[in-house]
């Protein structure tokens, strides 16, 4: 009934973990909601649209261009665009985490709020370049078609 552990053995252990608890901080508050990296299932989360992207993203672009141009591209097109701010705004926390307090602890709160801007803006332009002809897809591939070329002399 009871444990044949020695005493000394679970004190000491209790002290290792009383000492790596005040070195790491641990907090009884929750976290802001703008701290994205914060917590497991933030990391969870954040891998899980890595490996989401890296599949989802070959699939988007070779899809014909006639389901790009309909509901089926829109709504997938959405999605990705809604998958890639997620990740970069999660991605840009750990960031800051990481690199801001090297700076200026003070400037860690700041930094989450440009994040957040950032994702906002991310988001209202891809989402406006998924409701243009041909949607995200259209508007990449643009990129890379030469201009046609006119002769000024033509006219004439």
């Amino acid at each position: 009934m009871y444990s044949t552990i020695p005493r000394s053995l679970i004190t000491s252990r209790a002290s290792v973990l009383m000492k790596q608890a005040v070195r790491r901080g641990f907090s009884a508050k929750a976290p802001a909601p703008l701290e994205a990296d914060s917590g497991k299932l933030a990391t969870r989360v954040h891998h899980a649209m890595t490996v989401g992207l890296i599949v989802a993203t070959p699939v988007y672009f070779l899809i014909p261009e006639s389901s790009a141009n309909g509901v089926v591209g829109t709504t997938f097109g959405l999605a990705w665009v809604t998958t890639v701010t997620a990740h970069s705004w999660i991605g840009l926390n750990y960031v800051c985490t990481d690199y801001v307090p090297k700076v200026s602890k003070a400037l860690l709160g700041p930094s989450r709020y440009v994040n957040a801007a950032i994702a906002v803006i991310t988001f209202l332009g891809m989402g406006k370049m998924c409701f243009a002809p041909g949607g995200i897809k259209g508007v990449l591939t643009a990129l890379w078609k030469p201009k046609k070329k006119t002769d000024p002399l033509k006219d004439f």
